[in-house]
């Protein structure tokens, strides 16, 4: 039944190393040599808590596998390991259905996050990748507020070959998507990725401007998309943050930037869980092309480094 491999992505591999040689390694070492008893429950509780998966989504995983434990499907350490890396992937896996994050129409992509995330870094990578992809990329520079913020963005867009849309420092952020969205309408770019100001999510004025801009776009007839960024290193905090925004905007999908430097990447499971939007990219260095599709197969494989179940979807 467990003969082949989940995906594995070198560059996911490379990213997640922190965590798994801090937490996840030890599970993969101690579930297949122990038998199941109330003791290794114990155990792989406080270690999920311990690499910030988060109490909800530790007692929600443990439930699920105590549960198929009880009806005969696993009766080894071995077979739990396998359980649960299933139940990982599966809390990460988009639900069937959902609307493709980039659809062939012209799409307006809002980064929004926290300051210090990386969200400028990660807005060239994005392009990019988007745009080695076959799409016709517009950078915008709307974070207005920080200094230097639209110059470190039309740096980034010389070095990656794209186009980028941008103001003066104190300019409104509204009035460059507005103009963005023009620009790429007369001159046939289909995606427009928006850089914008990072902010605290506990400043109401901020999360406010961040709905203008919101509202801005989606009076322009186009497709609206917003992407949260997220620092690794954060941890749980990520979970309060990811909600903030979430309730303010809405969220479309996730990055998670900076997981190769710390071993708290346990907070995806929580994080998703909490908003229900996937993760579609991590950010695993700090060069261009140090950004990873992300993949929960090969996510969770890169956690554990083992053997994973045949009925994994992709397998």
């Amino acid at each position: 039944m467990f003969r082949r491999f989940l995906r594995r992505d070198e560059r996911l591999d490379e990213g997640v190393r922190k965590t798994r040689s801090s937490f996840f390694g030890r599970l993969a070492a101690l579930l297949p040599r122990s038998e199941i008893t109330d003791d290794l429950w114990g155990e792989l509780e406080e270690t999920l808590i311990a690499a910030d998966v988060g109490v909800d989504t530790t007692e929600r995983l443990l439930e699920r596998l105590r549960a198929r434990h009880a009806a005969g499907e696993f009766g080894t350490g071995k077979e739990l390991s396998r359980g649960l890396q299933e139940e990982l992937a599966g809390l990460l896996r988009p639900p069937d259905g959902r609307e493709p994050l980039l659809p062939s129409d012209l799409t307006v992509v809002l980064t929004v996050g926290v300051n210090g995330v990386g969200k400028t870094t990660t807005v060239a990578k994005l392009g990019h990748h988007w745009s080695r992809s076959g799409r016709r990329v517009l950078l915008a520079a709307g974070d207005t507020f920080r200094a230097a913020g639209t110059e470190q963005l039309a740096i980034w867009a010389d070095r990656v070959g794209l186009p980028c849309v941008a103001a003066q420092r104190g300019g409104d952020p509204g009035a460059i998507v507005f103009d963005a969205i023009a620009a790429a309408r007369a001159r046939g770019f289909d995606v427009v990725v928006v850089d914008t100001a990072g902010r605290l999510h506990t400043k109401t004025n901020l999360m406010e401007e961040l709905r203008k801009i919101r509202r801005i776009v989606d009076r322009q007839g186009v497709v609206g998309r917003v992407i949260l960024v997220l620092d690794a290193a954060t941890g749980q905090n990520a979970v309060v943050q990811a909600r903030s925004f979430a309730s303010a905007i809405g969220t479309d999908a996730i990055v998670v930037t900076k997981l190769d430097g710390t071993a708290r990447g346990g907070m995806v499971f929580s994080v998703v869980r909490e908003l229900g939007a996937p993760v579609c990219f991590v950010g695993t260095g700090e060069k261009v092309g140090d950004l990873a599709e992300f993949d929960s197969e090969a996510f969770v494989a890169a956690l554990f480094a083992l053997e994973a179940p045949d009925d994994l979807p992709g397998n």
